[in-house]
């Protein structure tokens, strides 16, 4: 499975960002998804676990309320909606899929997110 994030960017806080995980190989439907950041000097840190076809399966309490999924079947991609942004949100962002979410296989380059205050 290759995977590949993209959408970062820089966005004042309240902003929103869109990202997008993309994701190539024929038996990645059967994997367990999640996005997972890591900050400046920080440990890394689950974000969202969801399925390839875009189900939402469960998420971290620092984003709940704040960022949601979706599927863009033209595109073949799921996208994280990250909205009301915070400095703490800064990190860079991982798609991944495996067996397990606690611990993936794979991971993807990884996109950078800027929140300015």
């Amino acid at each position: 499975v290759q995977l590949q994030a993209s959408g970062g960017g820089l966005v004042q806080a309240g902003g929103s960002l869109s990202l997008s995980c993309a994701a190539s190989g024929s038996s990645v439907s059967r994997y367990q998804m999640a996005w997972y950041r890591q900050g400046p000097e920080k440990e890394r840190q689950f974000v969202v676990v969801f399925t390839w076809s875009g189900e939402l399966l469960g998420y971290s309490d620092s984003v709940k309320g704040r960022f949601s999924l979706s599927r863009d079947n033209a595109k073949n991609t799921v996208n994280l909606q990250l909205n009301d942004l915070k400095p703490e949100d800064t990190a860079v962002y991982y798609c991944t899929a495996g067996n397990s979410w606690k611990r993936p296989e794979y991971w993807g380059q990884g996109t950078l997110v800027t929140v300015s205050s």
